[in-house]
C-alpha cells in the first residue's frame, strides 16, 4: 500500500467538517430509505424482516471500510432476494445463510481475479436503460402503499413531496427528506389518522444480531444444494453493485475501484451470513438519494449502517410510528431523480440502435423484475448491433489482368464470425482465370471462423485448377493462419 493510497483513503472518510456533517445527515436519510425496501424484499425472499435488516446493518459497516466506491449504500434488496426466494422455499433459512457465505466467498475471488473488467462490455445505452428501469421499479414498488388507503395517505404524500422539493429553496442545512420524516411523524402523532406506519410493514428486530454459523450439515450434499444459488446470488449482486458504482461515478464525476468493490461486497456478505443475514448488493435508489443530499464519503455509508442499528433497537418504538407516506414520498423523489429524463430526448438524436438497446433493457428489467436479465439482454443486443455494423464495413473488390489471366481481390475491413460468410460470398469460386491473388493488406482476420472461410475459398479455387496466392497478411493474422490453416501460406 502506497502513501498516496492511505492519504486518499483517509480523505474518503473525512475530507472536511462540513463534508462530514453532510455525510452524517445524508447517511441518516439513507437509513430511512433502506427500511421499507429491505423489509419488502425480505418478504420477497421469504424470510423474516430482521434477516434483511441485520444484513443491511452489517453490509453498511463492512463495505464502508472495504468497498471501492465511497458514498455507495448496500443492503439486502434487489434481484438477490428473487434468487434467494426459491432456496428458502425449498430448503429453509439455514441453507440461505450457507449460500450467503459461499456467495460472499465467490465475490471475494471474483474481485481478486479482477473480473470487474467485464463491466467494459456494458455500453452507455445499457447503463441508461438500467437506471431508467430501476427508477420505474422503485416507483412501482410504492404503489401497493397507495392502494386501498384513505385520502389522508395521499394528502401526507403530497405534503411530504412539497417539503422535499420546496424546503431546499430556503435552506440545505438539513436534508429535506429527513425533515419530511420528522414533520409527517409529528403530525400523525398529534392528529391521529388512518395511516400505515413502519410497524405495519413487518416486525422490527428487538435485539442485536448474534455471530453464529448456519446449522446445516457440512458435506458435499449441502454444497450441491447451495452452490447454484450462491453463484447466481454472487453474479447478480456484483452486477447490481457494479452498475450502481458506475452511476455514482457519473453523478460525482469521479472514479472508483470496481475490483475493490467486488471484494468489499464479498467480505460484507460473508460477515452478513455469519450474523444471520441474507446476501445483499448495491442499492441504487438509496445510493442516489445519499449522493443527492450531500453524501460523498465512506462516512455516509458507515452512518447508514450504524444508524440502521440504532433505529432497529433503541429507537424501535419511535421508528414504528413513522408513517409509510413519508417513506413513499422519499422513494418517489428518488425514482424521479434516478430516471434519466434526457434519455427521452436522446431517443430522437442518437442512433436508433442505441435507443433499441436502452428500451429493451428497460422493458426486460421491468417485465421480469430481474436486473441481471435486463442487462444481459442489453449487452447481447449491443454486441449483435456492433458485430453487424463492423461486418457491414468489410469490402472485397476485384480487378482482372486479361494479359496474364490473373484476378486480384483486394479485401479491406474486419473479418470475423459475423462477416466471414459475406467475405466468402464475395469470391467467384468458378472464375475462368489461371491465377488469383487475395490481398489482405487492409484487412484483419480475428478468429478461426475468418481463417476457416479464407481456407475454404482458397481450397475450392485450387480444386478448380486455379493458382491462389494470399498476400498482405499482417503479423497477428499470419500467426492465426499458421496455427489453424498452414496450407494457405
Amino acid at each position: 500500500m502506497t502513501q498516496d493510497f492511505w492519504h486518499r483513503y483517509r480523505t474518503e472518510w473525512f475530507d472536511s467538517v462540513s463534508g462530514a456533517r453532510r455525510d452524517v445527515l445524508a447517511g441518516m436519510v439513507g437509513t430511512f430509505a433502506l427500511i421499507p425496501e429491505v423489509i419488502a424484499f425480505s418478504f420477497v425472499a421469504g424470510v423474516d424482516p430482521q434477516v434483511g435488516l441485520f444484513a443491511s446493518f452489517v453490509l453498511g459497516i463492512v463495505i464502508a471500510v472495504t468497498g471501492g466506491r465511497p458514498a455507495m449504500i448496500s443492503g439486502a434488496a434487489g434481484s438477490v432476494a428473487l434468487v434467494a426466494a426459491a432456496l428458502v422455499h425449498e430448503h429453509g433459512l439455514p441453507y440461505l445463510l450457507a449460500a450467503t457465505l459461499l456467495a460472499g466467498a465467490l465475490q471475494v475471488v471474483f474481485g481478486l481475479l479482477r473480473l470487474d473488467v467485464l463491466m467494459r462490455f456494458v455500453s452507455r445505452s445499457v447503463r441508461t436503460g438500467f437506471v431508467n428501469a430501476l427508477a420505474i421499479l422503485i416507483f412501482s414498488a410504492q404503489l401497493p402503499q397507495m392502494l386501498d388507503v384513505t385520502w389522508h395517505t395521499y394528502a401526507m404524500i403530497g405534503l411530504g413531496l412539497a417539503i422535499i422539493y420546496l424546503l431546499p429553496r430556503l435552506s440545505n442545512a438539513i436534508p429535506s427528506p429527513l425533515i419530511c420524516i420528522l414533520v409527517l411523524t409529528l403530525i400523525s402523532i398529534i392528529h391521529p389518522m388512518p395511516l400505515r406506519t413502519v410497524a405495519d410493514l413487518g416486525q422490527l428486530p428487538s435485539s442485536l444480531p448474534v455471530l453464529a454459523l448456519p446449522h446445516v450439515p457440512l458435506n458435499l450434499a449441502t454444497l450441491q444444494v447451495v452452490a447454484p444459488y450462491s453463484l447466481a446470488m454472487a453474479a447478480v449482486g456484483l452486477l447490481e453493485s457494479m452498475m450502481t458504482a458506475s452511476v455514482v461515478d457519473d453523478l460525482t464525476e469521479s472514479t472508483s475501484s470496481k475490483a475493490r468493490e467486488c471484494t468489499g461486497l464479498g467480505l460484507g456478505n460473508l460477515t452478513a451470513g455469519l450474523f444471520g443475514g441474507i446476501a445483499g448488493c448495491g442499492m441504487i435508489g438509496q445510493t442516489v438519494g445519499n449522493v443527492r443530499y450531500g453524501g460523498r464519503g465512506r462516512l455516509s455509508t458507515f452512518v447508514a449502517g450504524v444508524f440502521l442499528l440504532v433505529v432497529m433497537v433503541p429507537l424501535r418504538p419511535w421508528v414504528a410510528q413513522v408513517p409509510v407516506a413519508a417513506l413513499v414520498a422519499i422513494m418517489v423523489m428518488v425514482s424521479i431523480s434516478t430516471f434519466s429524463w434526457s434519455s427521452l430526448r436522446d431517443l430522437a438524436r442518437h442512433p436508433k440502435v442505441s435507443g433499441v438497446v436502452m428500451l429493451s433493457t428497460v422493458a426486460v428489467t421491468v417485465a421480469t423484475h430481474d436486473l441481471a436479465a435486463g442487462v444481459a439482454v442489453g449487452v447481447l443486443l449491443s454486441g449483435v448491433f456492433f458485430a453487424f455494423k463492423v461486418s457491414s464495413m468489410m469490402n472485397v473488390s476485384s480487378s482482372l489482368d486479361a494479359s496474364t489471366q490473373t484476378r486480384l481481390y483486394t479485401v479491406s475491413g474486419q473479418i470475423f464470425f459475423a462477416s466471414a460468410s459475406l467475405f466468402a460470398d464475395s469470391f467467384d469460386l468458378r472464375d475462368e482465370v489461371n491465377h488469383v491473388r487475395i490481398d489482405l493488406t487492409y484487412a484483419h482476420l480475428w478468429d478461426i471462423t475468418a481463417v476457416g472461410a479464407l481456407e475454404e475459398v482458397v481450397a475450392t479455387m485450387r480444386r478448380h485448377g486455379i493458382t491462389v496466392d494470399v498476400i498482405g497478411l499482417n503479423a497477428a493474422s499470419a500467426i492465426l493462419v499458421d496455427a489453424h490453416a498452414p496450407l494457405l501460406t
